[in-house]
């Protein structure tokens, strides 16, 4: 096992060190600073747990739900897997060809891009005060986030 004077980055470290640097930029800092600027650990913690609540219930009102593969026409979807098997059969032949590379990953996303377009996506009815609330939490945790990252001292 190597010391760590023998590590490859150890020596940019030391300068570092001698310089001051390193005591400027971590001892000074506390646990409770948050982007790089003192204080804002608590609007922080608070934002985030706003955000996360608010994107809870919003999500929890939407509907997702597929339809009909019709990429062009219909029932189209075998026609897509044409550049997916070329490629994959090009890549058991010889791995490192490129066509093979290239086919295969504009295959999958093809088939992605597909699979994405045909997804309808509903939001469910709910009351006005209810998507109000949902709203606030998420843009309220955001304008947290963003205050906590100034310099509180």
């Amino acid at each position: 096992m190597r010391g760590a004077s023998t590590w490859p980055f150890a020596r940019p470290f030391a300068r570092i060190r001698q310089r001051g640097c390193y005591s400027r930029f971590v001892k000074e800092r506390d646990l409770t600073d948050v982007g790089g600027t003192p204080g804002g650990f608590g609007e922080f913690l608070l934002g985030f747990i706003m955000i996360c609540v608010g994107g809870y219930l919003l999500t929890n009102q939407v509907t997702v739900a597929s339809s009909y593969w019709n990429f062009g026409g219909s029932n189209t979807f075998g026609i897509t897997l044409i550049p997916l098997l070329l490629g994959t059969g090009l890549l058991f032949w010889n791995g490192r060809s490129i066509a093979g590379w290239l086919l295969a990953a504009g295959g999958l996303l093809f088939i992605l891009a597909g699979v994405i377009a045909n997804l309808h996506i509903y939001f469910q009815p709910t009351s006005l005060f209810h998507t109000i609330v949902m709203l606030v939490l998420v843009v309220g945790g955001l304008g947290l986030i963003a205050r906590a990252m100034l310099p509180h001292r």
